[in-house]
This record gives C-alpha cells, structure tokens and sequence, in this order.
C-alpha cells in the first residue's frame, strides 16, 4: 500500500515540483545576473501555451519516441519511489535517453543531429559515474533495493563520500547546464539553436519539458539516497541537501562557458575514477 501510494504521489507531484524547481532556477539565476526575472510559475505558462499551440509535427515517429522517452523516465521514477531496484531504475532511465536520441535524429534535422550525437556522448560521460553509485551503495547495504537502502540505519554518504561527488559532478552533464550543455540548453545562448529539441514544437516540446521536471525529481531522490537513514530527522536533512545541491547546480551553470565535449568526457571520467574510484578502493580494503 505505501508503495502504491508513493507512486501516485511522484505521478502527481513530480511535474509539480520539477516546474517549481525550474521557476526558481530561473529566478536565482536572474537574480545571479542583476535582473529581474520571470514569475517562479513561469515554466508552467510555457508549458500550458505550449500545449495550446497548433501541432505541426515533423515526422509522427518523434511524437511516439517522445511519449516513449516520457513513459519510461515515469516508469523509472515510479520504480525508484516505490522502492525497488536502482539498478534497474537506472537501466531504464538509459533506455529513456536513447528513445529522446531517436526523437532527435528522426527529424533528419542537422541541427538536431548534431545535438542528438552530443546528447550520445554525455550519455558515456555520465554512466560510469551512475553505475559507480549502485556499487557503493551494494558494497555498504548489501542489496540494490531502494526501500532497503533508504530505511536502514547507516547514512550512506559517511561511508560514499566520493560515490557522492562523482554523482553530483554528473548531474551538470545530466541536467544539461554549463559548462555541459552541449546537446540543448534551457537559455538563449545555445550555438546550435536549440540542439537536439531543435524540430520539437508545441505538444512535443511540451512533452519534453515535463518528461524533464520528471527526471529532475528522480535525480534529486537519488541525491537524497545518500543521506536518508530512515529517521524523521534525517529526512529534514536529505532535503536542505538536496536544495543545496540544486543551488550549486544553477551557481555552477551561472559561472561557468560551455566546455567541448571531449573534454566534458575526460573530466567527467577523470573526476569518477578518482572521487569515486578511490572512495571505492578504501572500501575494498576496509570492509
């Protein structure tokens, strides 16, 4: 039953925070620019325009790609909050990512195409460093059940320190804000137009934006797995976590020019193997 209940609560309030956190990621970042800003309800003006538009659509594979991309980064949130294995929540977010790569290069756009192989190459950026987490917690918890590692009585991030800065690391890339946003980016300074969104309009890119407020909030669960032990206490803290992350992330994307993306992969594996990479060798041969 709690199970049942929790995957309602992220079908419904999911989109609600993500479009929140999105609001206020416009907002600080205006202000981190000595401007104004758009209302922190903004994005779901966007969205609820976006929706009124007139659908003229590309090519009627990219809307069933996108519902696909949107179905499976659902399954894989529904999947984490209900406690199940992470590992394979992961797997499916993989496999939701390369749904939104086909709903790129489907368009034949080369505008689109180029931003598609770019998203390819973040996607190798960033999964050794999701795959590196899974391991940590294994390694400490015994087992990849979400439930499990969220309710026992060890917070994780004493023992993943470098687990957990690898994966903070990669939320840039994931998130797609500077210096790695190198496939689409959310702001006007994108030098490939809008990169791999490019040929989305009105239902679809509106589909993609949601898809998105989705996955963020599965990100930021994921960031509060590491501190979560079960306690009332602990889950106040998971959160304050959680938004200070959130806030380094719009700091970082405010500070920060676009970087190529070959040397977004190098950094990316240069900081796991390290971080995460000797976080892991110490827990090799302590435990």
């Amino acid at each position: 039953m709690n199970q049942t209940i929790a995957v309602i609560c992220y079908i419904i309030l999911a989109p609600i925070i993500g479009g929140l956190l999105e609001g206020l990621d416009r907002k600080v970042s205006a202000r981190m620019q000595r401007r104004v800003g758009p209302p922190l309800l903004q994005p779901f003006y966007d969205v609820i325009k976006l929706m009124k538009k007139q659908v003229i659509v590309v090519s009627p594979a990219q809307t069933f790609a996108l519902i696909s991309y949107f179905a499976l980064m659902l399954l894989t949130g529904s999947m984490f909050f209900a406690g199940m294995d992470i590992l394979l929540c992961f797997f499916v977010m993989s496999t939701a990512a390369t749904f939104l790569y086909f709903a790129a290069v489907i368009s034949s756009s080369p505008y689109a195409t180029v931003g598609a192989n770019r998203e390819l190459i973040q996607m190798m950026a960033y999964e050794p460093a999701v795959l590196l987490s899974c391991v940590g917690f294994y390694l400490i918890e015994g087992t990849f059940n979400v439930g499990e590692i969220a309710f026992s009585k060890t917070t994780d991030i004493i023992y993943l320190p470098g687990f957990f800065v690898a994966f903070v690391f990669i939320l840039t890339i994931k998130m797609r804000k500077s210096p790695f946003d190198t496939s689409t980016s959310h702001h006007m300074h994108q030098e490939i137009v809008k990169g791999l969104t490019t040929e989305m309009g009105a239902q679809n890119l509106a589909i993609f934006q949601v898809t998105e407020w989705y996955e963020n909030v599965f990100l930021m669960g994921v960031i509060g797995l590491f501190i979560m032990n079960g306690t009332t206490t602990n889950i106040i803290i998971a959160v304050v976590v959680i938004l200070l992350t959130y806030f380094l992330e719009i700091l970082i994307d405010n500070t920060s020019a676009r970087m190529k993306t070959d040397m977004m992969l190098k950094l990316s594996w240069g900081v796991t193997l390290f971080s995460a990479g000797v976080n892991l060798l110490v827990l090799m041969l302590v435990r």
